[in-house]
């Protein structure tokens, strides 16, 4: 299972006054929350340290230039270094913060460009890259404890493995001659586990070629158009999996437009955002509608009410926050408790996973066992 959090450049912002101007250098791209293979991207804690560095020196009362350039000495030479001496070249050319961001949207994300830009505008940036900085610390927490409730399950399924290859490779031929004499009395299990000893040794590089040949149509086909929508509805509809994938989404979602609605950024800009956030068409779809619903003057608790992706609770409590026009506040409310509840979930499914791959490693240990002392058995009585 993954996070799939995404980032999507927005549309350019208005420039805010009162910037320096001088030449500058062309933008790089770099970070993006999703695993891919290519170029270097720094990783989501060094955007942590970023936004945290930035943060703390606009409190202090040093102007945005000054700190971008400051900073851009202590990082040294790196990816991270570059992208700052970007933004602070684009900066003093007279164009805003948020334009700046907006020229590197693998590193920043819609919604950091848009809570920025409304930050700009009401001269509260500081107190927004504090709300971004907590935003992505949660998402990174989240992250952590999807891969420390895997990790254990997966030990197990790669120990599995190593178990099995080394049986059939090593141990299994050391039985093969004794085996000979009674071959037509072998278990049928020991016989298809010889047959596969045999055909792993002698056409090995066959077989990790074939692994190899469908790991990489496996991953081909993931990247393609169909390949995301068919894995998107399976997230969406799999028994088990779309109750976890639904409280992800919800989650980041309900977070990205709390922290928007409070910082003023329109509802509107706020949706679009949040589908740059989840990558998932399916959910997409849903956020789409709701968009249509705001845009049509029905207001955003319409759209999430007749969603049955939304659960009745997040329903009730979205139409209760614009009702009483704490939106906002709601729904960052909303999502802070549906973290603490994935949190529990995963935990609970992750000790669910452990006693079923012990079964099964158990199953498959017995299996081997049993298919090399039978034959033995009845060497040892054919003997007597």
């Amino acid at each position: 299972m993954a996070i799939e959090i995404s980032q999507t450049k927005p549309a350019g912002k208005p420039d805010a006054p009162g910037a320096n101007a001088k030449p500058g250098k062309p933008a790089r791209r770099s970070l993006n929350m999703e695993i891919r293979f290519g170029a270097p991207r720094i990783s989501i804690d060094q955007r942590m340290v970023f936004t945290e560095r930035l943060s703390l020196l606009l409190e202090t009362g040093v102007n945005l230039l000054e700190a971008l350039r400051a900073m851009q000495l202590q990082t040294g030479e790196s990816l991270l270094a570059g992208i700052i001496e970007s933004l602070a070249d684009t900066i003093s050319e007279g164009k805003s913060f948020s334009v700046a961001l907006a020229l590197h949207p693998e590193t920043f994300s819609s919604t950091y460009i848009s809570l920025v830009a409304a930050g700009e505008a009401g001269g509260f940036l500081p107190q927004v890259l504090e709300q971004l900085l907590r935003m992505d610390e949660k998402n990174s927490q989240l992250r952590s404890n999807i891969v420390s409730a895997l990790s254990y399950p997966a030990f197990l399924i790669v120990f599995s493995v190593a178990v099995v290859i080394f049986v059939l490779v090593v141990i299994f031929p050391k039985f093969e001659a004794l085996f000979a004499s009674i071959k037509d009395q072998l278990p049928i299990t020991t016989v298809i586990l010889m047959a596969l000893s045999a055909a792993v040794r002698q056409y090995w590089y066959f077989i990790v070629a074939g692994f190899g040949a469908i790991a990489w149509l496996t991953l081909t086909w993931f990247k393609s158009t169909g390949g995301k929508r068919a894995m998107d509805q399976l997230k969406m509809r799999f028994p088990v999996l779309k109750d976890i994938y639904a409280q992800i989404y919800l989650s980041q979602t309900l977070s990205v437009l709390g922290l928007s609605l409070s910082n003023g950024v329109p509802i509107t800009i706020a949706l679009k955002a949040c589908q740059g956030v989840v990558t998932n068409s399916i959910f997409n779809q849903f956020l789409e509608g709701v968009r249509t619903h705001v845009n049509e003057g029905r207001g955003i608790a319409v759209g999430f009410a007749e969603s049955p992706i939304v659960p009745p609770m997040v329903r009730q409590m979205v139409a209760t926050g614009e009702q009483t026009g704490n939106l906002g506040l709601v729904m960052t409310r909303v999502s802070a408790f549906y973290e603490r509840e994935l949190a529990k979930r995963i935990s609970l499914l992750s000790k669910a996973v452990e006693p079923i791959m012990l079964i099964v490693m158990g199953v498959v240990v017995g299996l081997i066992v049993v298919s090399l002392i039978l034959p033995i058995f009845k060497l040892s009585r054919a003997v007597h």
